[in-house]
């Protein structure tokens, strides 16, 4: 009974989604027909080749592109008829990024790149540092909080870039190759975090094409030619 209540009641759910570049000759057929559901507390790696389709349906999910056709409901909203003004709203407010490059802006100390998605949220500024505060502490950087990007390692920054994806307590975490640019003791240390924020009921989809990544989470979708063949 509670499986069948988790699955009519999804994170996001995409339904005979496909995305289609071009036209005529030159049409190009991104995804097609996709069918994919993330439950709540999901821990989802998704794999496949370049053109696979994976990177697309990262996209879909975070509202950065909309399907040609099919429907996509995030916490039972249908998203693809939304205006650009609605889906950056929802992009701040119920998603969180973290991205290969950490795409912190430079001259911000890592305190202050975390309060920014709340001050786009429009959270009191009374509430803003102390928020900020506990999302670096929870990343292991509470000593770092003042630091700038340059200071800090690419473990640190990918670090504030997950505190900073957090802070606004997303319905669902997007992580796109988020290790790609981390050396392996690194690797492991985001990847250990992940799992604990996971632990702590982050509902999570991360894109990987590294075998011993994807093994960390507890479900492995593998996309070929816009479709999921495992």
């Amino acid at each position: 009974m509670a499986k069948e209540k988790e699955s009519t009641n999804p994170v996001a759910s995409l339904l005979e989604v496909s995305k289609i570049y071009g036209d005529g000759n030159a049409e190009v057929k991104a995804l097609d027909r996709l069918n994919l559901t993330v439950n709540h507390g999901d821990f989802l790696a998704v794999m496949g080749a370049s053109g696979s389709g994976k990177s697309t349906a990262m996209n879909i999910l975070g509202c950065l592109d909309r399907p040609t056709t099919g429907n996509y409901q995030l916490n039972g909203i249908s998203i693809e008829d939304l205006d650009d003004d609605s889906l950056a709203d929802i992009r701040n407010q119920k998603l969180g990024f973290v991205f290969q490059q950490f795409h912190l802006l430079p001259q911000l100390t890592a305190l202050e790149n975390v309060i920014l998605p709340m001050t786009y949220a429009g959270v009191p500024v009374q509430r803003r540092q102390k928020r900020a505060q506990e999302a670096l502490l929870k990343v292991g950087l509470s000593e770092r909080m003042d630091n700038r990007p340059n200071q800090l390692s690419g473990g640190q920054q990918q670090r504030v870039a997950i505190a900073r994806a957090i802070i606004n307590q997303p319905s669902l975490l997007l992580a796109d190759e988020p290790t790609g640019a981390l050396d392996s003791k690194t690797t492991e240390d985001v990847l250990n975090l992940f799992e604990e924020l996971h632990s702590q009921g982050i509902t999570l989809v991360l894109v990987t094409h590294e075998d011993e990544v994807a093994s960390r989470a507890k479900r492995i979708v593998r996309f070929k030619d816009g479709k999921i063949i495992s």
